[in-house]
């Protein structure tokens, strides 16, 4: 298995460029990049579901006849909620940078399947807080479960500084139903894609199955990414510093169903409180054209 943890291109626009074959995986392919002002992307989706997610900056999409306008897009992570462009396969598009520096994640799916183009703009999206006391984090459903498309599932997650977060740990690397065939576990695989509120940040992920076959632990810098392909995944926000990481996963369903680590489910009925930091972000901290 190669390192689970992947750094930026810091020579290339492209920052990040992740293939599933170079991830040792069937369905994630990933990218990060920065675009000038009017700078533009023009591609066919081919055989490919996309999800562009807005880290910095505003665009526009033009395809299948429609214009869509982010307009109300945040400085970066930390000074707003996301747009979320979804796109199905064999659908040209043209994506136009609308201010300096727009940072955009993208996701790439293989599938067989049509599904509509669609927006998910900051005020559609649901935010959760999870957890409690310092395990407390926010997370704002970009491309949820149950969205109208295949197979990607994406999601932000704000965890405050010292906080624990997808915690207690979960997995979710193989497909179990109960005995009515509800799906309690779906086989994904996931990146997390990093960012920190202040440079030199850092946050802590292991991850680990119940054997130790698999058992790592990465410190993390902005704008890095972990792979994790199986296993338990847990989090911790280095003290000081703010951590936000985008998720994107793909597999047997689009699902975020889970398996928790049983060592530590005690866990959940311990809690006390919510974390008086959260939420982090909302949307009423996106500024529109304002991104100075």
């Amino acid at each position: 298995m190669q390192d689970l943890l992947v750094k930026p291109n810091l020579e290339s626009t492209s920052y990040h460029n992740l293939t599933a074959d170079e991830a040792g995986w069937k369905h994630l392919n990933f990218e990060a990049r920065i675009l000038e002002d009017g700078e533009q992307i023009k591609l066919n989706t081919g055989e490919f579901e996309y999800c562009i997610v807005l880290l910095g900056g505003n665009f526009t999409v033009e395809s299948s006849g429609k214009i869509w306008e982010t307009k109300n897009g945040r400085k970066d992570v930390f000074s707003g909620i996301g747009h979320a462009m979804y796109l199905s396969r064999d659908t040209d598009f043209l994506l136009t940078a609308q201010s300096a520096k727009t940072d955009i994640a993208i996701c790439k799916v293989k599938t067989d399947q049509n599904y509509p183009p669609c927006m998910k703009r900051p005020e559609e999206v649901q935010i959760e807080f999870r957890g409690g006391d310092n395990a407390n984090r926010q997370i704002n459903s970009l491309l949820e479960p149950g969205f109208a498309c295949h197979k990607i599932v994406c999601v932000e997650v704000y965890t405050p500084s010292g906080n624990w977060s997808s915690f207690p740990a979960h997995k979710h690397d193989k497909r179990t139903l109960d005995d009515r065939g509800n799906l309690l576990e779906a086989e994904l695989e996931e990146i997390y894609f990093y960012k920190i509120d202040k440079p030199q940040g850092y946050a802590i992920q292991q991850v680990y199955t119940d054997d130790r076959t698999l058992d790592e632990i990465v410190r993390v810098r902005n704008n890095e990414a972990v792979l994790v392909p199986k296993g338990y995944h847990p989090v911790v926000a280095g003290h000081g510093y703010h951590v936000y990481y985008l998720n994107f996963l793909a597999g047997s369903d689009q699902s975020l169903a889970n398996s928790s680590d049983p060592d530590h489910n005690w866990i959940y009925n311990s809690w006390k409180g919510r974390d008086a930091r959260l939420p982090l972000v909302t949307v009423e901290m996106n500024n529109g054209g304002n991104l100075s």
